[in-house]
């Protein structure tokens, strides 16, 4: 279960010079260096006051996608952007287009003039580039291919690090030149796990070969799911290398990963102490200490950010047929507040997206709005169960007020999945452990699990979490997991067992192509292990597995590292396996069985992903390898309080049971009757539930409890 502050930072407010060095040593486009107050921080081109022109020699990179996963006529199918060259040369990027604060130039040049209005006479132009084309194969578990049935389109989803990487393989040191790299109908997710997704490049400066670089995708007959259209995402990336040139993606992510200051990376970044900002009409979400995202490399004019394509208003350069959709940026007075050189235009090339500089966030937790002690009293269901459950994990977290004991659980609740016990990393591999919450009393807390379960609720232990990376690769280690994992539950008296092993936990190893039969040591030892938990505990031994949307659903596009993970796990222990709640919150956009592309946030999505589990599907796409349906009574579907209305989990629940969809819902049911033996719907957290005055459990508990009983 992936804590939802694992995933995003976004923006910066107050700009400080971190790490730089100057660009000749680097071999780098040419750059300035500008103050704000008693920051500095790094712009491309040359310095406003002094005027001139300068013009940046440009490479510029088609790149052509080869999926292994995904074969056409037995050859693996490709992603071109070499027939994107000639409408990228007429576009803004490189020719001249009117803007409104800066006549008619190119995008680059318009946005650095409207970020220095004073600046006469000065000018930084992208040169005339050579073009030159590049290959790059992506592995099965490097990415997948989506393709739309109504429109015969297609996109992908790749892993950005493992792309930049294998470009610059390919293209030596360019000195002082910027390499634009161009993808096709691509986007991409961070950190080599596709749960943090999705962007449309990143830009900076290539750690191995010193380029100055801008990865990014041109859309063309892309599915018209993507919202952004042909060179948007491109200008996107660029204006965010314009304003923050010296940026080190991979060592960004690097520093996350180590849990070090990310302010300590090359290039502009906001004070490590002060707060970051606000993103305007995304829902109040809190930026983070980077130009644009710390991971998505994403505008704070971005909406629809966590998992799903990008999208924002463009804005339309030219007319009619010679009309380019380019991106609203913020300017740099956006991030630091306006100068007396730098005006008070906040965004560009629209002004009026941006009216005011950035706003600091306030406190994470325990701010205003946030219901620490809950004022609503919880629904009490009914005394006979229908064989729906509302499941919930407990953690324990009561905001301001500390923690909150077991006990205190709305009796909505069915099964209350207790989280976490992690790997023990001063252990032998395998071993877990169990500590209580901070200033929670071991013997109250076992009092209270036996109280709960005296009241015919479920209680069980959650193995693993979001961050916590768990190998069980030697099967001399397994005694190690199974004692350990026996001496918990026998300890508190759980009822049973959650798997919450998350990417890039349990990753297929490459060669393991059939689920039926893997070969992959830790996910072969951890069936074993399972096995024998249950021969110990016997038949009234409970286990579930929550998998992320790429370690289930995302076997459909492809099998292999993260996607498809846990389908051999489910397939192995489908006769002692309790029941399976897939995140849908945790997964990037998805191809359902009507072969049409979803993404998270929707009823229709629910309904596509969940089905897959309940239908069954073609692994990878391949008729040979085909998973068999789970039965009804096994499946349930994962949200995320916070992240999800109310209301669209309601429609989404009686979509799947009933059959009934609900207005605007556009995918079909395999079964248009539903699927009435489903077990329920799953949360993270019933924390935050009762933070929010229960508002989940007292509308999705008695609807689940509502439902005739389950035949």
């Amino acid at each position: 279960m992936t804590l939802p502050t694992r995933l995003k930072a976004f923006g910066s407010v107050v700009l400080c010079l971190a790490s730089f060095r100057p660009a000749a040593a680097q071999g780098t486009v040419p750059t300035f260096v500008q103050h704000a107050g008693d920051k500095s921080y790094v712009l491309m081109g040359a310095d406003p006051a002094k005027g001139g022109t300068t013009t940046i020699p440009t490479v510029l990179a088609p790149v052509t996608l080869s999926f292994e996963s995904k074969k056409v006529g037995g050859k693996p199918f490709v992603l071109d952007a070499g027939k994107d060259v000639p409408a990228l040369l007429r576009s803004p990027i490189f020719s001249r287009f009117k803007f409104p604060t800066a006549g008619e130039t190119q995008y680059a040049d318009a946005m650095l003039r409207t970020t220095f209005p004073a600046a006469k006479d000065w000018h930084t132009l992208l040169g005339k580039p050579e073009v030159k084309p590049i290959t790059v194969t992506i592995p099965a578990g490097y990415g997948y291919v989506l393709t739309s049935k109504a429109s015969g389109s297609a996109a992908a989803v790749v892993d950005l690090e493992f792309v930049q990487k294998e470009i610059f393989k390919q293209l030596p040191k360019q000195d002082g030149k910027l390499v634009l790299a161009v993808t096709p109908n691509t986007t991409f997710y961070a950190m080599g796990d596709a749960t943090v997704c999705c962007s449309w490049g990143t830009h900076g400066v290539d750690r191995a070969t010193g380029n100055s670089f801008v990865l990014a995708s041109y859309l063309n007959h892309a599915p018209s799911i993507i919202v952004d259209k042909d060179a948007q995402p491109l200008t996107q990336q660029l204006a965010e290398f314009v304003n923050d040139s010296l940026f080190d993606p991979l060592y960004q992510h690097e520093l996350y990963e180590q849990h070090l200051n990310p302010a300590s990376a090359p290039g502009n970044a906001v004070s490590w102490m002060r707060p970051a900002s606000m993103r305007p009409g995304d829902g109040g979400r809190c930026g983070g200490t980077r130009v644009a995202s710390t991971y998505f490399q994403l505008q704070p004019t971005d909406t629809n950010l966590k998992n799903n394509f990008p999208a924002s208003e463009p804005y339309v350069a030219g007319e009619g047929k010679a009309a380019y959709h380019v991106q609203n940026v913020a300017l740099m007075p956006w991030y630091t507040g306006s100068t007396e050189s730098m005006g008070k235009t906040y965004s560009f090339p629209d002004e009026k997206i941006l009216t005011e500089a950035a706003q600091p966030c306030p406190a994470r937790r325990g701010g205003s709005g946030v219901a620490t002690t809950p004022t609503a009293t919880p629904i009490v269901p009914p005394a006979a169960g229908n064989g729906h459950q509302l499941i919930g994990y407990w953690s324990g977290y009561a905001g301001a007020n500390g923690t909150f004991p077991l006990r205190d659980v709305s009796p909505q609740w069915d099964y209350i999945l207790v989280a976490f016990a992690t790997p023990d990393k001063n252990a032998p591999e395998g071993t877990l452990q169990f500590h209580t919450p901070t200033g929670m009393d071991p013997a109250t807390f076992k009092a209270d699990i036996q109280y709960l379960k005296s009241k015919g609720k479920k209680v069980m232990i959650s193995l693993g979490g979001g961050g916590q990376h768990f190998t069980l690769a030697n099967p001399a280690r397994i005694p190690n997991y199974v004692s350990s994992v026996t001496k918990i539950v026998e300890e508190y008296g759980f009822d049973g067992i959650d798997i919450d092993f998350e990417s890039p936990s349990l990753s297929i190893d490459p060669g393991d192509t059939d689920f039926r039969h893997p070969t992959t040591p830790s996910i072969v030892n951890l069936i074993a292990a399972l096995r024998q938990l249950h021969d110990h505990f016997g038949p009234g031994f409970m286990i579930s597995l929550v998998p992320e949307g790429t370690q289930i659903p995302g076997g459909y596009p492809s099998y292999g590292g993260q996607f498809g993970s846990y389908l051999a796990i489910t397939y192995a222990i489908r006769d002692i396996l309790t029941f399976i709640d897939v995140q849908d919150y945790n997964t990037p956009p998805l191809e359902g069985l009507d072969g049409e592309i979803y993404q998270a946030g929707h009823v229709d999505y629910h309904a596509a992903m969940t089905e897959l589990l309940l239908h069954g599907f073609n692994v990878g796409g391949d008729p040979k390898q085909f998973f068999p349906p789970m039965p009804a009574n096994q499946v349930a579907v994962g949200f995320l309080v916070g992240d999800v209305e109310v209301t669209e989990v309601d429609e989404a629940m009686d979509y799947l049971i009933t059959g009934k969809a609900p207005a605007g819902t556009t995918y079909k049911l395999r079964k248009p009757g539903g699927y009435p033996e489903m077990i329920g719907a799953m949360f993270w957290t019933i924390d935050g539930d009762r933070r929010g005055n229960y508002n989940f459990s007292n509308s999705v508990g008695p609807l689940l409890h509502g439902y005739p009983a389950a035949k």
